[in-house]
């Protein structure tokens, strides 16, 4: 009654609805911006047993948004960190850290074990893999994203509702999707969207209200404006997830970048007759004072093809690859074919030329 008599005092939830909680097993994949809020809440709440699967370590970069992660973090996994300080939160429940990527090899194991499922990814290549995990296992996916200051809610796989295919049945285009450090994201948002994934979660274990199925909800935290869309379910990419089964279709980051790209590292990107091009956007830090350096954003590039020489080497980089490796498709394209997509974006300038930072 100490710990959850708010709950209690609910006629919705009461001993029983709090039972439930307790009782209720739930998965949550990604302890990044949207995980950590999604993670604190429902802790709080006493879900009883959570499974944290994140192979990833925390960097410095995570806390502007990352909320249960210090500067003490820093280097370490996020699912055992994120366990370690959950435990504080509420010692009286079950915590699974799962310090592993989740693939088709691993997912069913581990998703087989609990109730619902958080998507709390950032990335293409995970959503199709849980989302054809849960469909074939038959548990609610609570799926959240977000972009910039936009960020989309739903329940997919629920009360005979639609999965994630249905709404996105085509994957993206190589080399056309930029994730969070290159686009950047408002701290506050992922915090926003990663709490209502968690509303949604307790929702369904209570049996309470209208749940998200069949909704898409939509926030844009720049005019407060939100729109629910509507969303049916197609029987056809349905069936074609449960007909394929636990042969799950294998994808990865380089799946969205374009392969074709002809790469370059650093050591063999250093001569006189080299011009780099710097295609990211004007206020991105740090720049580059360096004379051979043109600052394009991607955006304008086809419109400053007069600038580019056609006699030098071109090296284009931007923050970790993926813009760099679209200018250089846009360039061969007006027959600038000695160009390469720097390996390491700017991090390899950082190395090589650390005077040079403004």
């Amino acid at each position: 009654m100490s710990r959850y008599g708010r709950h209690i005092s609910l006629k919705e939830i009461g001993i029983i609805g709090q039972n439930k909680i307790n009782a209720s097993k739930v998965l949550v994949v990604g302890a990044g911006g949207l995980g950590c809020p999604v993670l604190q809440y429902l802790v709080g709440a006493g879900v009883g047993n959570i499974g944290i699967v994140d192979f990833d370590v925390v960097e410095e970069s995570n806390l502007q948004r990352q909320i249960l992660f210090g500067t003490s973090s820093m280097g370490k996994n996020k699912a055992k960190m994120a366990k370690e300080v959950l435990l504080h939160l509420n010692p009286t429940i079950n915590i699974k850290a799962y310090n592993e990527k989740l693939t088709p090899e691993n997912s069913i194991s581990i998703i087989e074990q609990y109730d619902i499922v958080v998507d709390a990814t950032d990335n293409f290549a995970s959503r199709y893999l849980i989302n054809d995990a849960t469909v074939v296992l038959g548990k609610p996916l609570v799926y959240g994203a977000i972009y910039k200051f936009e960020g989309q809610v739903t329940v997919f796989n629920y009360n005979n509702g639609p999965s994630y295919r249905c709404v996105f049945p085509n994957l993206p285009q190589k080399g056309t999707m930029a994730n969070c450090s290159e686009v950047g994201v408002l701290g506050v948002l992922p915090g926003i969207i990663g709490t209502m994934q968690a509303n949604e979660v307790l929702k369904i274990i209570l049996d309470i209200g209208e749940s998200l199925a069949g909704k898409l909800y939509c926030f844009n935290a720049l005019t407060n404006q939100s729109n629910t869309i509507g969303i049916a379910r197609n029987e056809e990419q349905i069936e074609k997830v449960k007909n394929r089964g636990y042969d799950f279709e294998t994808l990865d980051d380089s799946f969205f970048c374009t392969s074709s790209v002809s790469e370059i590292n650093m050591e063999n990107a250093i001569a006189e007759d080299i011009q780099y091009i710097d295609v990211r956007e004007l206020h991105e830090q740090p720049r580059i004072a360096l004379n051979n350096v043109l600052e394009i954003p991607l955006g304008e590039l086809s419109n400053q093809m007069d600038t580019i020489s056609k006699d030098k080497k071109i090296v284009v980089f931007c923050k970790s690859g993926i813009r760099s490796k679209q200018a250089v498709s846009l360039l061969k394209q007006y027959d600038i074919s000695n160009c390469f997509s720097l390996k390491e974006g700017i991090s390899a300038f950082k190395k090589r030329f650390q005077k040079q930072y403004k």
